[in-house]
This record gives C-alpha cells, sequence and structure tokens, in this order.
C-alpha cells in the first residue's frame, strides 16, 4: 500500500502484519501529526514521546489503555478539564487500576508496588525462573516442536509473576489452569465460574482471600508482606486497593513478556548465523534483549488525554485531545537511533528505548521481563540446538506467513511454530543458575 492518508490505524486490519510503513507515513509530516479520523494526535518522534510522558501536570493516564475509546461521556469544553476528568474517572474502562491513576493517588499505589519489587525480592524471583525454564521445556522438548506461545512463553510468565507475588505453590497450577495456560495436548476447561474468560474476576477473588487472611493471620510469606503494605503516609490501604496491585501486575506482565519472548525467539529461529553468534558468546543476550525490544516494542500504541491546552512540536493540542505515543514510532526515530530499521545486536544505545514508557508510568515489571527473556534464552540454548521456524506451520523462508494480534495496543504474533533439535542434560546443573 502506498497511499496512507485513508487508513484508520485504530480499525484497518491491512497495518496489523507490519505496521511499520504507515508509522514512517506518519512520521513524514513530523514527530507529532494530527490523526484525520478520529482527532488523535500522534507521536512518532523519540523526545516528543518522552516530553509526553514526563509532563503527568498536561497530559492525564485516564485513558491510557483504551486511546480515544469511549473518551469521556461529555464534550471537553474549556482550556482545562481537570476538575471533569475527575468527575467522570470511574467511568473510564480500567479505572480501578494503576495505569490510569495520576497523582497523588499514583504516587500512593505506586509506592505499595514498589514495597514487592525489591531488589532483595527480584534476585528471589530470578532463582526461580531458572528452574520454571527447565519445567517449561521439559514438557515438551522431547518432541522436538512446540507452539512457542502457548508451550512455553505464556505460562512461564504466568507463573514468574505467581511466584513474585508470593501464591503458594501449591495453587501454581489452579492459576496455570484458570488464567488458559495449559499444557501441551490439554484441553480448556471453562466450565466453571472462574474460568479463562474471566481472568480478572478469578485474580480479584483469590488475592482477596489471600490479602483478607495475611492480614487476619501473618506469616513469614511475601503475601504477608503485601497484604500489611502501607501507603507512604501510614495508613493501611482497603483490601481491593492491595488487591487490584497484584491483579495489575498479572494483567500487564503476562501477555507483554510472553509477546517479548516469541519476538526474541522469532529472530533468534530466522537468524541462525545471529542464533550462533548469542550461543556463543552469551554477554550478548542482554542487549540483543534490548534491540528486540527497541524494534518489536509489545507495547504499541500508549495514550494520554489533555487535561489543558497546550503546544507538542508546533502542533496545538486542544484539552479533551487524545495523545497516542507511538512507541514502536519512537523507537526507530532516526534522530535517536541511526539506521533505525536494521536490527543491531551491538547497538550501543539499544536501551534507550521507550518501550516499557518512561517517567512515573515506567513499567514496573522491567526489570522482570528482562529477565525473564535472559534466563530463557540461556535454557533456550543450552537444551536446543537449531532452533527453526516450522515450515509447515510458517511457509517457507521466502514466503513467511505469521499471524499477528489485531489490536492497536500490543504488537506480537499469535503464534509461533518451532523446531529444533533436543539437547541431552547429563549434568545435574540444568536448572540452576550459573
Amino acid at each position: 500500500m502506498s497511499d496512507f492518508d485513508g487508513v484508520d490505524f485504530f480499525t484497518d486490519e491491512s497495518l496489523v502484519a507490519d505496521p511499520y510503513p504507515y508509522l514512517e507515513h506518519l512520521r513524514e509530516a513530523g514527530p507529532v501529526v494530527r490523526e484525520p479520523h478520529h482527532g488523535v494526535v500522534a507521536v512518532t518522534g523519540h523526545d516528543e514521546a518522552v516530553a509526553v510522558y514526563n509532563d503527568t501536570a498536561t497530559f492525564s493516564s485516564c485513558n491510557t489503555v483504551t486511546g480515544p475509546f469511549p473518551g469521556l461521556p461529555v464534550a471537553a469544553d474549556g482550556d482545562d478539564i481537570g476538575a471533569l476528568i475527575e468527575q467522570y474517572r470511574d467511568q473510564l474502562p480500567m479505572h480501578e487500576h494503576l495505569v490510569t491513576f495520576d497523582p497523588p493517588a499514583h504516587t500512593d499505589h505506586r509506592a505499595l508496588l514498589m514495597r514487592l519489587i525489591t531488589p532483595k525480592r527480584l534476585k528471589e524471583n530470578e532463582a526461580f525462573m531458572w528452574a520454571l525454564a527447565d519445567r517449561q521445556l521439559d514438557e515438551f522438548l522431547s518432541t522436538g516442536r512446540c507452539e512457542f506461545i502457548k508451550d512455553y512463553a505464556q505460562p512461564f510468565a504466568l507463573l514468574v509473576v505467581a511466584d513474585l507475588l508470593g501464591v503458594p505453590e501449591e495453587d501454581h497450577e489452579l492459576f496455570r489452569d484458570r488464567l488458559g495456560a495449559q499444557r501441551p495436548g490439554d484441553i480448556a476447561t471453562t466450565d466453571d465460574e472462574w474460568s479463562s474468560s474471566n481472568p480478572l474476576a478469578f485474580l480479584d477473588a483469590w488475592f482477596s482471600s489471600y490479602v483478607e487472611d495475611r492480614r487476619r493471620t501473618p506469616r513469614d510469606d511475601v503475601l504477608s508482606g503485601l497484604a500489611n503494605a502501607t501507603f507512604p503516609d501510614g495508613t493501611i490501604p482497603d483490601v481491593l486497593d492491595v488487591v487490584r496491585i497484584a491483579t495489575f501486575l498479572f494483567a500487564a506482565g503476562q501477555e507483554t513478556t510472553a509477546r517479548l519472548l516469541s519476538s526474541a525467539l522469532q529472530l533468534v529461529a530466522e537468524n541462525p548465523d545471529l542464533q550462533q553468534r548469542l550461543r556463543d558468546e552469551r554477554h550478548r543476550i542482554p542487549n540483543f534483549v534490548e534491540e528486540v525490544l527497541r524494534t518489536e516494542s509489545p507495547v504499541k500504541s500508549d495514550f494520554r488525554m489533555a487535561r489543558r491546552t497546550t503546544t507538542l512540536a508546533g502542533v496545538d493540542v486542544t484539552a479533551g485531545t487524545t495523545v497516542m505515543m507511538l512507541n514502536g514510532a519512537a523507537n526507530r526515530d532516526p534522530r535517536r537511533f541511526e539506521c533505525p530499521h536494521e536490527f543491531q545486536v551491538d547497538r550501543e544505545n539499544a536501551r534507550q528505548h521507550i518501550a516499557f514508557g518512561h517517567g512515573i508510568h515506567t513499567c514496573p515489571g522491567a526489570p522482570l521481563a528482562r529477565a525473564e527473556t535472559r534466563i530463557s534464552l540461556e535454557r533456550i540454548f543450552d537444551r536446543m540446538a537449531d532452533i527453526r521456524i516450522s515450515e509447515a506451520e510458517h511457509g517457507p523462508a521466502a514466503a513467511r506467513r505469521y499471524d499477528y494480534e489485531p489490536t492497536y495496543i500490543l504488537r506480537g504474533l499469535s503464534r509461533l511454530h518451532l523446531e529444533f533439535t533436543p539437547v541431552d542434560q547429563a549434568d545435574d546443573s540444568a536448572g540452576e543458575a550459573p
């Protein structure tokens, strides 16, 4: 397609497989442009996106996960609609979750979350990841093939968050079953009230029971620390406030990390020379992960609502306007990244990407996602040789067929079929951190 002027970013399925030519079309008009179909101001420039992320006084996060739909239930009027946003905030989707909060509520609730994601807890969680990676691989390794997202990425990401939050190991199987991360060959069971069709309801119910139990009878465990954490001013949060911190981590972390993992494995399987280099030079894996995040940002678009009338890169933005940060475009801004469309495993400034957002809403699980991907690659390289794309499922190299999630929010494969040669593990060190 050469003419993108008539394309609607939010509905046109032609952009799903490869949105980047369209994003470049927007960039040609400037780092900030007005999208013609919904009045959205689109930001493709790296510096301009960072400026929006950092300016919480001007730009509200109330619509961060929905963009222009449904918007405020009343028309914005005047040059400052801060009071209007607060009046109708509870009518917007996901209003109860941290991701949509603005200061000061965001400040208080994020403090609760960061009481949990401490360096000590992350280190403990990383130790769990090494053993979990082997357990996941054990489920399908002998077959020499897998659908990587369903068989590895989704259950791995889910159980990592479960461990981080202190979900008892005896409940891990329940979480895996109810949240739709079955084992290879399993048939999903959805005949009860907590089916995978309503994962947030399941999470709310179980974490409410955990928090209430730990407040009645504290133990020496992570859940007790979460249940009895206080706001910065010393007040005790409602049970639901604590519960939503937990459900937010599940909702925010599982799918995006699964897409990051699948993008990394797709690159590894499509590029044998790169695969061999990473096998031989493991110290390059962390920067490889950053370059994957830069070139295939799991969050395709992030949104803000202008609280007050302002100007952004010379573009007038009236109060009430939806502003869309296109992270995938900003991470390919030639003003920031040389040869931005090239994947360079040694790119020196790869970590300057904004795949995890920026400012006060920077993804709190970023260290977790990085560790999950690094550890997964280490164990996969140890236990799989000659990783390749399944031609039976995705077609030959010259004519690949990939399906991507049909959403304007996330960027990621729907499935990734891999073939490989299993590597026998004869020593006793499998599953241990090096």
